[in-house]
């Protein structure tokens, strides 16, 4: 690995915590940063209840947009408006407003959707595919809901350093919650991956790794 790929994690942080930075965290940083300056913007986060959603929901926040996050049931959305989502919906098809931009994690319908939500000069970035669905999208309708919208797949650039070390000084001052729903020892690797799959942790798993 190539040390621009890497970033110094102060004494004073979690290790645990820290590694639940570099997936998750810095493709909610590039993709908010694709979208461009969301200050004052209204903001959908499909999927906002996962990994990188959580993440995502804090840093549009922190950059100053009115995030609206979008989950799959009530149960998914909770503490979500403490990340500091202006609002929680089940689903974009429940967001009555136009938004900005979109950062969708699901795919599918749902990015169908979140399309049809994007006002003129905005766009919506791909990240995931959660739903495991392929997205139709009418484009004669859309045409007819205004042009100027964009769709980009999002995939994440390298190196990854700096955006690693901004987001270990944001866990380091208190500004960013890494979301560690579950956490445990090396040897409860296939528990970890046990409950992940069956959507039954909200944000990261953390697997501790102890010396001998």
């Amino acid at each position: 690995m190539e040390t621009g790929e890497l970033a110094v994690v102060p004494d004073r942080v979690d290790l645990g915590a820290a590694s639940a930075l570099p997936v998750a965290g810095v493709t909610a940083l590039q993709a908010l940063r694709r979208l461009g300056s969301v200050v004052g913007r209204r903001v959908l986060i499909t999927g906002a209840s996962g990994g990188v959603g959580r993440y995502a929901v804090q840093l549009a926040a922190l950059a100053g947009a009115r995030v609206v996050a979008s989950v799959g049931s009530p149960a998914r959305g909770e503490g979500l408006l403490e990340l500091g989502a202006e609002e929680v919906v089940i689903g974009p098809e429940n967001v009555k407003e136009p938004v900005f931009g979109a950062l969708d994690n699901v795919g599918g319908v749902q990015l169908a959707q979140a399309f049809s939500r994007v006002e003129p000069g905005g766009s919506v970035l791909s990240i995931g595919k959660a739903s495991l669905q392929p997205t139709v999208i009418d484009f004669e309708e859309e045409r007819h809901r205004g042009g100027r919208r964009r769709i980009e797949v999002f995939t994440v650039e390298s190196p990854i350093g700096a955006d690693l070390a901004y987001l270990v000084g944001l866990l380091d001052r208190g500004l960013l919650d890494p979301q560690i729903g579950w956490r445990g020892p090396w040897e409860r690797a296939a528990e970890a991956a046990e409950a992940l799959l069956g959507r039954r942790v909200r944000g990261k798993a953390v697997l501790d790794v102890t010396r001998p």
